[in-house]
């Protein structure tokens, strides 16, 4: 069970809340979208019907939810209309109720509601300063119920309130008998376009569907309103569902009260494991690492640990797909015409041929209606679908025009300068898989395809910490015993540049109580953090000490240049990876093990940093027992190395526009020699 867009609607049955965003409104969102706000009913209806018209328009199937319930416990119905179908209700509602903005008769008519039973009851809860005959004020003033209290879903729904409570809080009631003319209006105006679930197949392009946001959503964002937070929230999880796991899902069988939508399944959405705590551990005994047992044993350990959202393709550039994509049609969808010229059914012998031209031709957008009889062409313009009897098309320039007829020489091969449906693509064919990023072309691609939605990861979020008394920040003054932190902002640049959400935690001080107090802040906000200092074994290598204390501390002693000191470990269940304080060895290592890592981490393929052979323009000669990495750059198709290997000198990386990568062995590099150079750009910088 597929559908397109989703939109997950909060639900208000008060008057007009005014033109800023509040609370206890009508809250609606897309999925992928922001949520939006609406002020009332009046202004929600006029958004929402031109919005469905222009889904069912672009072909769009669409699952909408509202958040109350769309019937009453067994019995009412019947009482009411004469008859147990919910529509029955909905239309009752919608010829009773008034609504405009400032204003509606909802507690009137619960009252008149009432007055049809014996007793008192069972709605309650009046909100107006006047008295209404037969609506009391408490819930304990009324007589027994004579229907239910409850429906069946809403006795396996820990928390939900009666839609008998017209006021107050939880005052479903009111949602209820405010909500239901509104869904009826949409029937009306859809007729067979819409459907309501579970009263209903769900083969219709509009599915209604009743949702409860506190089965999807957890606590708002700090500075949110908890409504947003909830439709966008429910949006985002339905739209990442499984199709199979909707379909049994929408399995349910409740003709006459309704269901809550989910209420049968577990209440959170997926979200991937916690990495283990040993995942950064090397193998006892294990001193010296190099590069690629490093690399190797974090592309084992680690995992995707990011959850997925269902966003428009065209706005999917750089974001990584959570799902394998089927192309939703052939591409081209029927056999068309790859140049200008005439058409007609091939193949043509050797010699000279004439053929007769029936009248119209067949252009892109506008094709030819009818066929093309034996032994007739026509004209054909480029892209132009092939009309019934045409499988061949030679160019215009090939053909003489006379007397009503196409004169050419053969011979012609049937299907020349034609293209066959689906010769690029076919219907249901995967044509990108998971943890790709997705690239201009690839949006391309599936846009071709038919495909209008896509499930991307969520960015995965890289906390940014520089550690040490002797840092300061970028243009503040500086005493003469500090140097200025560049390692922050060039990470929070890497980071972004690899299309991931970096979030800048500022500088720690030499003091580890107050690091603590920053790493478990920082890992309520975080999926990964990016450290850079103290990332040794020395008196004031704090981080280190904290990850070691935390019981997933690894020291990884990687023998590289520049580099060495790598310092991995999980804190509160997000990993921190811990780089040199030097910016240097910083990059480098960032470049060389952050990069992929954090590809791994947010969903991505493991990356590969794509060098190529070129003939080096410098001499080097390096022992055994570790990798190097120079800072180069190419002129007149040599690899130049910077002046100085010396760390310290950071103009260098501005400098250079990629590595030159020297192996573990022994080496002597003469001018001319060739050596492996990966280009800044193959590290995704």
């Amino acid at each position: 069970m597929t559908f397109d867009t989703v939109l997950m609607v909060d639900w208000s049955g008060g008057a007009d809340r005014g033109a800023a965003p509040k609370a206890d409104a009508i809250w609606a969102c897309v999925a992928g979208q922001q949520p939006q706000y609406f002020r009332n009913r009046t202004v929600f209806t006029q958004w929402v019907i031109p919005f469905l018209h222009q889904e069912l328009a672009a072909g769009r199937r669409v699952l909408a939810g509202f958040d109350f319930p769309f019937g009453y416990p067994q019995g009412f119905g019947r009482a009411v209309t004469g008859s147990d179908d919910p529509f029955a209700l909905w239309d009752w509602f919608a010829r009773h109720i008034e609504d405009d903005p400032k204003g509606n008769n909802r507690f009137d008519i619960a009252g008149q509601l009432n007055a049809m039973f014996d007793g008192v009851g069972p709605f309650w809860a009046n909100g107006l300063p006047r008295d209404i005959d037969h609506l009391p004020r408490k819930g304990l003033a009324r007589t027994p119920n004579p229907f239910p209290e409850r429906r069946q879903v809403e006795m396996a729904a820990k928390g939900s309130f009666t839609c008998w409570q017209m006021a107050g809080a939880g005052a479903v009631g009111s949602q209820v008998m405010m909500g239901l003319p509104v869904l009826q209006k949409l029937r009306d105006t859809f007729g067979g376009d819409i459907a309501v679930w579970p009263f209903e197949k769900t083969d219709a392009a509009i599915t209604l569907v009743e949702i409860w946001p506190t089965l999807y959503a957890g606590p708002a964002p700090d500075g949110m309103i908890k409504d947003a937070h909830q439709v966008q929230a429910s949006a985002a999880h339905f739209a990442d569902m499984p199709a199979g796991q909707l379909a049994d899902l929408m399995d349910v069988t409740a003709p006459h009260e309704g269901w809550i939508l989910g209420l049968n399944q577990p209440t959170r959405a997926a979200v991937p494991p916690p990495l283990r705590d040993d995942c950064f551990a090397m193998p006892q005994g294990a001193h010296w690492t190099d590069v690629d047992t490093a690399l190797a044993h974090m592309q084992a350990h680690l995992s995707c640990v990011t959850t997925t959202k269902k966003i428009s393709v065209t706005k999917a550039a750089g974001r990584i797909l959570a799902r394998d994509m089927r192309a939703k049609r052939a591409h081209p969808p029927t056999p068309n015409a790859a140049v200008d010229g005439y058409g007609f059914a091939g193949p043509m012998a050797a010699g000279t041929h004439a053929m007769p031209l029936v009248d119209g031709r067949s252009a892109a957008g506008d094709p030819y209606d009818g066929a093309v009889p034996a032994g007739h062409a026509i004209r054909i313009l480029t892209g132009a679908a092939l009309p019934r009897g045409v499988d061949t098309v030679i160019l215009q320039e090939d053909v003489t025009v006379a007397d009503g007829h196409v004169h050419f020489h053969g011979p012609l091969r049937a299907g020349a300068n034609a293209r066959a449906a689906g010769e690029d693509m076919i219907a249901d064919q995967v044509i990108m898989t998971a943890g790709r990023v997705i690239t201009a072309a690839d949006i391309a691609t599936m846009t071709a395809a038919g495909i209008g939605k896509v499930h991307v990861r969520r960015k995965l979020r890289v906390g940014i910490l520089s550690t040490g008394d002797e840092l300061a920040q970028a243009g503040a003054p500086a005493r003469a015993d500090q140097i200025y932190d560049a390692n922050r902002p060039m990470l929070r640049a890497m980071v972004k540049a690899w299309g991931h959400r970096a979030i800048d935690l500022g500088v720690a001080p030499d003091d580890r109580d107050a690091l603590r107090l920053i790493l478990d802040s920082a890992a309520k906000r975080c999926d990964v953090m990016i450290t850079s200092g103290g990332a040794s074994a020395g008196d004031e290598d704090h981080m280190s000490a904290l990850l070691a204390n935390s019981g997933s501390f690894a020291l990884w002693r990687i023998a590289m240049k520049p580099g060495r000191p790598l310092a991995m470990g999980v804190w509160n269940n997000v990993p921190v990876i811990g780089l040199p304080g030097n910016p240097v060895a910083a990059m480098v290592c960032a470049v060389v093990f952050a990069h992929p890592a954090l590809s791994r981490l947010a969903g991505a393929k493991w990356t590969t940093a794509q060098g190529f052979e070129i003939p080096a323009g410098f001499t080097k000669t390096k022992k055994a027992g570790r990798r190097e990495y120079i800072r180069a750059r190419i002129e007149n198709g040599q690899a130049v190395a910077f002046a100085s290997e010396g760390s310290g000198r950071v103009s260098g990386l501005s400098w250079a526009q990629g590595l030159v990568v020297l192996g573990d062995a022994a080496q002597t590099v003469s001018v001319g020699d060739d050596v492996t150079f990966i280009p800044y750009a193959s590290f995704g910088l």
